[in-house]
């Protein structure tokens, strides 16, 4: 099977929904992780038949089950396994499943979550410890991010009629490869999309950077320590050059994938005017509507999900719920980040570089946090305002 092909469509799937999310949440800073979310999405797709599995195929694009299956399985045990025994970034990627203690998942699916996505499975009882359970999703989550994510399920959002929890957390902590020096910090404005400007603390450096510069925009990768592993992880700026000009730049990213194969930037410059802002943003959003909007609406309306459990049930399991919370923190040292995502299933062209470049990020931008040897996307996030964390 075609790993750069499943990628590719990850690719696309992450720049969809950061599109159609960029242009809801227009006015908030945003992260989240495209990635945890189609986790959780896949591991539906796997309990699915029929027109169910076919929409949520559609938006996830893979060939066949065993085809996302694989690209499950090569993410939690390749691309996403923690680099930092090597000397790279410290990773966890985990998925969770909570099932009611009056069923038990069919062999074939348990095999599938087991195998395929290292999913922990728990035996709970929804129908008379509702409360307890939301704590322990709540306390899973929280553990596995090292306390970034909290409260991912929100209390109300189990009940006694919720069957099923499918979950992802995952956490990120890379150092830079070439650390910031926190005594030249200091603070610049920055430019609002409403033309405002705020004090902001910038991080500057001498050394030369790996940017591309092309019409309309800019492009930067900062690199995190590698160590002895082959994976690359590195985080890029798409900074518009117009201080209103990211609406224009999301939308060309997103129609333009092959952007990220080929435009990114792949030799080092020299700098003149060079500031990033340091920044955090926590995150947070029920998804169904977003996902109901991108065709994904038959898991929601109950029928198809008939391949989990073994029980006459499973003919009006439905998704109620799918919960996605993000956080991301860049200063000098590096970034860390993390994402956790939660379903409840209830029954019912480049121009020629110059000898130097500027890369001033004083306005609103596009970020992302990247895998290079594969090109898988972990992160994907928008500035609009450093201060607003």
């Amino acid at each position: 099977m075609d790993l750069r092909e499943s990628i590719a469509n990850q690719t696309n799937v992450s720049l969809s929904v950061a599109k159609h999310l960029f242009s809801k949440e227009s006015d908030n800073n945003i992260v989240f992780s495209p990635l945890s979310l189609q986790v959780v999405l896949s591991i539906i797709a796997s309990g699915s038949e029929g027109p169910t599995q076919q929409q949520l195929f559609n938006f996830l694009q893979p060939k066949s089950t065993d085809h996302l299956n694989y690209f499950a399985s090569q993410l939690v045990s390749v691309i996403l396994s923690d680099a930092s025994p090597a000397g790279g970034p410290l990773l966890s990627f985990v998925d969770g499943v909570w099932v009611d203690q009056t069923l038990s998942l069919q062999p074939s699916f348990q095999q599938i979550v087991s195998t395929h996505f290292k999913a922990a499975l728990s035996s709970v009882d929804f129908q008379n410890k509702a409360v307890e359970v939301t704590n322990e999703v709540n306390s899973w989550a929280e553990k596995e991010t090292n306390g970034l994510i909290k409260e991912l399920l929100p209390l109300g959002s189990v009940n006694n009629a919720t069957r099923l929890i499918f979950a992802n957390a995952l956490y990120f902590k890379g150092a830079w490869n070439d650390k910031f020096d926190a005594s030249k910090t200091e603070d610049y404005e920055f430019h609002l999309l409403n033309g405002s400007p705020v004090k902001v603390p910038f991080m500057t450096s001498k050394k030369k950077q790996f940017i591309r510069a092309f019409d309309g925009f800019k492009v930067l990768g900062l690199p995190y320590k590698q160590g002895e592993d082959k994976r690359q992880f590195t985080m890029y700026f798409f900074l518009p050059n117009a201080k209103d000009g990211l609406a224009a730049l999301v939308e060309k990213v997103a129609s333009e994938s092959e952007l990220l194969q080929h435009k990114l930037p792949f030799g080092k410059v020299e700098v003149g005017d060079f500031r990033i802002p340091k920044f955090n943003i926590s995150f947070g959003l029920e998804t169904s509507d977003m996902l109901k909007e991108l065709g994904v609406v038959l898991p929601f309306s109950g029928g198809g999900l008939t391949k989990m459990v073994n029980s006459s049930v499973s003919q009006n399991l439905c998704v109620s719920n799918i919960f996605h919370k993000s956080f991301i923190e860049v200063n000098e040292e590096g970034t860390e980040a993390a994402a956790a995502t939660a379903a409840t299933i209830l029954l019912r062209s480049a121009m020629s570089i110059p000898p130097r470049l500027d890369f001033v990020a004083d306005h609103p931008f596009l970020f992302m946090i990247r895998e290079d040897l594969t090109g898988t996307i972990i992160f994907v996030g928008l500035v609009l305002n450093p201060l607003a964390g």
